[in-house]
C-alpha cells in the first residue's frame, strides 16, 4: 500500500468521526490528570501527627507534673506513625470496592470509618525538676509507657535544669 492512501484514508476516517476522536482524546487526557487527593490526604496526615503528638505531650506534662517529686515536667515525643484511619468499603469478596459514604440531614458526604489506628511512637524525653530520684523516674516512665506504648528503653528521664 502506498502511504499517500493511507494518509487520505486516515484523513477521511477522522473526518467522518472526528467528534469521537476529540472525546476520546479529551477523556485519555483527562484521566492522565493527577486528581491531587492522595497528596492532600497525605499532607493532612503529615500534619496532623505532630498536633496529636503535641496534644498528647501537654496531656502527659499535667498529669506527670502530679507525680509527687517530680516538679515541672517537659514532655517530647517522636511519632513513628501517625493516626491511620480505614474506611468501611462494600462487600467483601467482591472485584470492587469502593468506599460507603453517608450523606446526612445537610446532604453532607463523609466515608465511613470502619477503624481508626491510634500513632505509634518512636520514644520520648522527659524533663523533670525530681529526676535525681529513682522512685520518681520510674513512676514517670511506667506511666508514659502506659499511654503511648512505648518499652521503658524508648523513654529517657532527664533532670531539668
Amino acid at each position: 500500500m502506498d502511504i499517500t492512501l493511507l494518509k487520505e484514508k486516515a484523513t477521511l476516517w477522522i473526518g467522518k468521526y472526528k467528534y469521537l476522536v476529540l472525546i476520546l482524546l479529551l477523556g485519555i487526557g483527562l484521566m492522565l490528570i493527577p486528581s491531587g487527593n492522595k497528596k492532600a490526604e497525605e499532607s493532612a496526615a503529615a500534619q496532623q501527627a505532630p498536633i496529636q503528638a503535641a496534644s498528647l505531650a501537654d496531656e502527659l506534662e499535667d498529669i506527670l507534673s502530679n507525680i509527687k517529686g517530680a516538679g515541672r515536667v517537659q514532655v517530647m515525643l517522636t511519632v513513628k506513625n501517625g493516626e491511620q484511619t480505614i474506611y468501611q468499603t462494600d462487600i467483601p469478596g467482591t472485584d470492587r470496592q469502593d468506599t460507603v459514604i453517608i450523606t446526612d440531614e445537610d446532604r453532607a458526604q463523609n466515608a465511613l470509618v470502619q477503624q481508626i489506628i491510634s500513632p505509634t511512637y518512636r520514644g520520648a524525653i522527659v524533663l523533670c525538676q525530681g529526676a535525681e530520684n529513682a522512685s520518681v523516674c520510674l513512676a514517670i516512665k511506667e506511666a508514659v509507657s502506659k499511654v503511648t506504648g512505648l518499652d521503658a528503653s524508648q523513654i529517657s528521664v532527664l533532670k531539668m535544669k
